[in-house]
């Protein structure tokens, strides 16, 4: 009888051999811990066995989103006012990774032709921080919205307030959740889609501001981060205490939805509430 050539290779062998696969080809989901090639990510970026959806640039999203996208305000940028060589760096660097000169994309998208006021924050840009730039094109969206009667969507991705502004950056919670206090006032549709991380004076402000809260699985979602948590209350806060189906499951988002379904969901969503469709 012929013996087999193959050799099956141990445990360690084939832990040395994906440890030797370079990043960009082998993956791991940082919920599942799955390992899996990237190919397998696909067009829509997501893990493959539990659906968390891997950060994306602003940009990537409007491609796998909206049938068509005219960015607005993108000559707006960090104010030369902040001088500091390490966070000029750090914008440089956030501008060369990302295409955008602030940490939100905006622009006005359409879903099966309906119009919508999109805003898209990009985790890619200083962790989609809110500076004072990036207040002002949100309240800019939101202005615009209100005066060509259009419902906002919104994508959430951010580590919060950039403290390189200090209260400069604070103050744009205050002044986005007036922008869109007055397009609610206006009887229009505020849609927030939560995605990985929302967090912050982000999460503390427009994020929770509208009418209807959606967000992608295992988003994480809170405010402050798990490490002050523990060092405050000192105690260990349950593993998916801030995750998006927690959250949902108390009451503060209205539901999770697949970033491959999201297109669906929101073309849907915009069509149940465009004044066509209202009732009386």
């Amino acid at each position: 009888m012929l013996q087999s050539r193959f050799k099956m290779p141990s445990h360690d062998e084939l832990v040395k051999r994906m440890d030797a696969i370079p990043d960009h080809v082998l993956r791991e989901c940082p919920i599942c811990h799955a390992k899996f090639l990237s190919m397998r990510l696909g067009r829509d970026h997501t893990c493959p066995k539990c659906g968390y959806g891997f950060r994306i640039l602003a940009k990537r999203r409007v491609k796998i989103t909206f049938d068509k996208f005219t960015e607005i305000d993108q000559n707006i940028t960090v104010p030369d006012r902040y001088t500091d060589e390490k966070y000029r760096a750090k914008i440089a660097k956030a501008k060369k990774v990302t295409g955008l000169n602030e940490s939100v994309l905006t622009g006005i998208g359409s879903l099966n032709k309906q119009q919508v006021a999109v805003g898209i924050m990009d985790p890619f840009w200083i962790m989609g921080s809110l500076g004072s730039a990036t207040g002002e094109k949100i309240t800019r969206l939101f202005e615009l919205a209100t005066r060509k009667d259009l419902p906002v969507v919104m994508f959430t991705s951010s580590g919060g307030a950039r403290m390189q502004e200090g209260l400069h950056s604070l103050m744009q919670m205050a002044k986005v959740s007036s922008a869109v206090a007055e397009h609610s006032a206006a009887g229009l549709l505020y849609i927030v889609v939560l995605c990985d991380p929302t967090t912050g004076g982000v999460t503390a402000s427009f994020a929770m501001d509208g009418d209807i809260i959606l967000a992608e699985p295992h988003a994480l979602v809170g405010f402050a981060g798990r490490r002050v948590i523990e060092q405050t209350i000192m105690q260990t806060p349950p593993k998916d205490f801030q995750s998006a189906e927690t959250v949902m499951k108390h009451g503060f988002i209205d539901q999770i939805v697949k970033r491959s379904d999201m297109k669906k969901t929101l073309t849907q969503l915009l069509r149940l509430h465009t004044k066509e469709n209202a009732y009386g």
